[in-house]
């Protein structure tokens, strides 16, 4: 017996597919069916609108800061006391975490000093208890986990939980251009696995009490590298990306107004009574030379306001972020004129 099917009841069967079912059955009603696209055109506009408002505020708070920095830059704001803060200087047995130290124990500040070399620390450590300021000092290889957790350990147990953190280490000096460069796990290990170490053991206990400042030191050899010292120059733009790393956590977090974090770029060598004072080379002269005191000076008075971002001299921090901004093979040109060196 044959069938035969209509191309009108083979359309109507072809279109009860089960994705025409699922469609039939998510129809709105007719009275509401009408109704859809006036709908959909309302929640378009509001959404709109949302998107333009959240703009013009980001506009508008950009710009108010836009002011108020640069009226920071005619009237500084006020510093802030760091009286009764506890302070972990990594790196304090010579340099400028040596100063550093001095300078904040002077300020009200509990200070561990933190270093290996235990002969010079213990010096500073008595230079300070003389001069009024509380301080102790303690022995840490801080590329070891175990022995970073048992300083921070020894710090609470002394003076408290920790509210400043300043890392030191691995801050070039005139010396490192005359030095063999040491190996390249060393350079690493010191310049950037250590302080992931130490903000493992002391940030998670600054956001339990909410307050806390971290100051990450890196010098020029994070900005345009550094002549045979490559695994220091890449230690050095390591910090600058931590930095920015943990800048972004604490926005994300909403921690950025207690817990505050400094960028400290330091364009000249330190030079300082432990070094060579007498290092005669022939350097780009875009390095030149400052005290390790002076240098200390400057950082804690950008600490002490908050600033995200300082340098030595202050004034080439505009200017590392001008020449930024140029083509690369204009930048390249800029420092084969800078290359033509000075003789210090």
């Amino acid at each position: 017996m044959c069938v035969c099917v209509s191309p009108a009841h083979q359309d109507s069967s072809e279109e009860q597919s089960p994705s025409a079912t699922a469609a039939a059955r998510r129809r709105l009603p007719d009275w509401l069916d009408c109704h859809r696209k006036p709908v959909r055109m309302i929640l378009r506009l509001y959404a709109s609108l949302i998107f333009c408002w959240d703009i013009l505020i980001i506009l508008v708070q950009f710009f108010l800061t836009l002011l108020k920095s640069l009226f920071h830059l005619v009237r500084p704001p006020k510093a802030k006391s760091l009286t009764g803060e506890v302070a972990a200087v990594i790196g304090s047995g010579r340099g400028v975490g040596y100063d550093l130290a001095l300078q904040l124990a002077a300020l009200g500040v509990k200070v561990a000093c933190v270093d290996i070399n235990t002969t010079d620390n213990d010096l500073l450590v008595k230079k300070i208890q003389a001069a009024g300021g509380t301080a102790c000092a303690i022995e840490c290889d801080v590329t070891d986990k175990a022995a970073v957790g048992k300083m921070v350990a020894t710090v609470e147990r002394n003076f408290g939980t920790i509210s400043m953190l300043l890392h030191c280490c691995n801050v070039p000096s005139a010396r490192s251009l005359i030095t063999e460069p040491p190996p390249i796990e060393f350079t690493l290990n010191l310049g950037v696995i250590s302080h992931f170490l130490l903000l493992e053991a002391v940030l998670p206990k600054m956001k339990k009490v909410s307050h806390g400042h971290i100051v990450f030191l890196t010098s020029v050899a994070g900005v345009s590298g550094l002549k045979h010292q490559m695994p220091l120059a890449v230690s050095q733009f390591a910090v600058q990306g931590l930095y920015e790393s943990t800048l972004e956590e604490l926005r994300i977090e909403k921690r950025q107004h207690t817990i505050h974090t400094t960028l400290v770029h330091i364009y000249p060598f330190i030079i300082t009574d432990h070094c060579l004072n007498d290092i005669r080379l022939r350097i780009s002269s875009a390095f030149g030379r400052i005290k390790s005191d002076d240098a200390a000076q400057r950082i804690i008075a950008g600490v002490r306001r908050n600033e995200l971002e300082i340098s030595i001299p202050g004034y080439l921090l505009f200017l590392s972020h001008l020449l930024r901004l140029l083509p690369r093979r204009a930048t390249l040109l800029l420092r084969e004129l800078i290359d033509t060196g000075l003789d210090l």
